[in-house]
């Protein structure tokens, strides 16, 4: 599970067998959210409202780091 980012109580990570479109997962506690990378469209959600929205602007900030990182590991294998 390669982790991307963790910051303020937030882990940004993806799975290593992940399939398309591009996401990450999100978890902070016991709490999680699923966002696709290109659209930043929320396809899961437990997060509390204040929580995804910090989630969803960490995510817009390191979207492009996030999408590297994901084609770095799955145009690798």
């Amino acid at each position: 599970m390669p982790t991307l980012l963790n910051l303020n109580g937030f882990k940004f990570f993806f799975y290593a067998n992940e399939h398309e479109p591009m996401h990450i997962h999100v978890s902070k506690g016991d709490e999680f959210a699923k966002i696709e990378l290109v659209t930043l469209r929320v396809t899961r959600n437990t997060l509390k409202p204040k929580d995804l929205k910090q989630a969803l602007d960490t995510t817009e900030t390191h979207q492009q780091a996030f999408m590297e990182a994901w084609r770095g590991y799955f145009d690798n294998r």
